[in-house]
């Protein structure tokens, strides 16, 4: 019987979902789903330009000279590695070789790059490294690598050194988390922060209405958690419903990565208005609201483990990694940058195909050029006979160089122009030249699948299976190359 043709909705490419490993929706149970840059997504630049202003004025009570300090997203970016030996930022590919580095603000020379990383290797395991994996390391990085000028300078008190710096700013951004009064400026001002997006709440009904048991399970606490999911989410559900019908479980202050790690006790919040707690010893309630807890009593209370459960969250280690490590739950990890990211690819990409034509007639001028030094290597000593014969191998030898430094000439700047996509500093968060980004190998790591925003998931839906196909290899046969 014939299959009748429907019109499948076919979301641009910024708005797909991209698979790293195959997931079948249909055999998923229950999702979990974290807040912060997830569910709600924010204006990154006007968040971290606001908890970088809170850390600075702590720094500034301190006696730090830090009051023309001023956030600059253009110098940072996710996926960058803060080195706390030489205090540096650096870029590294997949395999950790490091392939761009600043020293404060200003970007290391490539003989200044040999001279500090030759022989090095990134390993993330080691306390030298800390790797900015989330849209909120961007407001600690740039607070960090202006300091790092001004310690250089003698500008700050003695005895700190690059490690001792960073923990300083580190503390002073934790204290505008902890203290409440980065997110005071959030709820005061929510339109400045929050990018609304009114196809979640569709997607989120759509996996409702299939079956799923859908959770909420973020770090933040229950007084932000309710109001930012209030403005984000109840003005787009039908009349009489909140944010609260969409999630079966609520569970706030989760601690993650101890969430997925450790057997922290779970709390009930009684007392919704003034967030009042009572040590909760049985197990997890539906329409219930928690406080800390772990992941096996999500999984007590589900009745369902593993690969039945998928969990949705930006944060590459506090979300992904340990779900994914640890409990085998699948994973979908959101970066939001992808929008931006796949625009300037899609635009760039007439370019990108000049520049790999470019690249093609390149490999085949090198490997002319090592053919014909080869046969007049073996004419020269006799060794044994050349492959093939060159009336004069020197001009010969001399005019493929020739030919392969006017085409350098032709890729240079375009290959100069492909490393500032996105980023002038830094390039594309998930490439390190032609090679993938160290985040990039993280992210194919952990996350089964990655998105830029929740509601990407809309379509194809909760019946969706995402497929990765068949990878090539270097050593997979392909069709001939045209080199004119």
């Amino acid at each position: 019987m014939p299959v009748h043709p429907i019109p499948i909705p076919d979301p641009s490419p910024e708005r797909r979902v991209f698979t790293n490993r195959t997931l079948n929706m249909r055999k998923i149970k229950a999702i979990g789903y974290d807040m912060d840059y997830t569910l709600t997504q924010y204006n990154a630049e006007a968040w971290e330009e606001c908890a970088f202003g809170h850390a600075r004025a702590r720094l500034e009570a301190l006696g730090w000279p830090v009051k023309e300090l001023v956030f600059d997203a253009g110098m940072v970016s996710r996926g960058l590695v803060i080195d706390l030996e030489l205090g540096n930022l650096v870029k590294a590919s997949r395999f950790g070789w490091i392939v761009r580095a600043a020293h404060g603000t200003r970007i290391l020379e490539y003989r200044q790059l040999r001279r500090a990383y030759s022989g090095t290797i990134i390993d993330l395991a080691e306390e030298r490294y800390v790797f900015l994996n989330t849209l909120f390391s961007l407001s600690e990085a740039s607070l960090y690598i202006q300091c790092v000028e001004l310690l250089d300078e003698g500008l700050l008190p003695s005895g700190i050194g690059y490690r001792e710096l960073f923990g300083a700013v580190r503390d002073a951004i934790d204290s505008a988390h902890r203290d409440g009064s980065l997110k005071a400026d959030v709820l005061a001002d929510p339109e400045r922060f929050i990018v609304l997006d009114e196809d979640i709440v569709a997607s989120l009904l759509d996996q409702r209405h299939a079956g799923k048991r859908l959770m909420l399970i973020t770090n933040s606490e229950w007084s932000f958690a309710s109001q930012i999911m209030t403005y984000t989410f109840d003005r787009y559900l039908p009349e009489g419903q909140t944010w609260r019908d969409l999630f079966g479980t609520v569970i706030v202050s989760s601690a993650k990565p101890g969430f997925f790690t450790s057997s922290n006790p779970l709390y009930k919040v009684v007392d919704e208005e003034r967030g009042l707690l009572q040590p909760h010893h049985g197990s997890i309630e539906a329409g219930g609201v928690f406080f800390g807890g772990n992941a096996r009593l999500v999984e007590q209370y589900l009745g369902v483990s593993g690969d039945e459960i998928l969990y949705v969250g930006d944060h590459l280690y506090g979300d992904v990694h340990y779900s994914k490590a640890l409990l085998r739950w699948r994973t979908a990890l959101i970066l939001q940058e992808l929008e931006s990211e796949i625009r300037v690819l899609t635009d760039f990409l007439p370019t990108q195909e000049r520049l790999a034509a470019l690249m093609k007639q390149k490999e085949h001028l090198e490997a002319q050029l090592s053919a014909l030094r080869l046969a007049a290597l073996r004419s020269r000593d006799a060794y044994a006979d050349p492959m093939f014969e060159v009336d004069d191998p020197d001009t010969a030898i001399a005019e493929t160089r020739s030919l392969l430094v006017a085409l350098d000439d032709q890729i240079a700047p375009l290959a100069i122009e492909a490393g500032k996509l996105r980023n002038e500093a830094w390039g594309l968060m998930m490439r390190a030249g032609a090679d993938k980004s160290l985040l990039a190998r993280q992210v194919e790591r952990y996350a089964d699948i990655y998105t830029s925003r929740v509601s990407n998931l809309l379509y194809p839906g909760p019946y969706a299976t995402y497929r990765i196909g068949r990878l090539d290899l270097p050593h997979d046969p392909h069709p001939p190359r045209d080199l004119h």
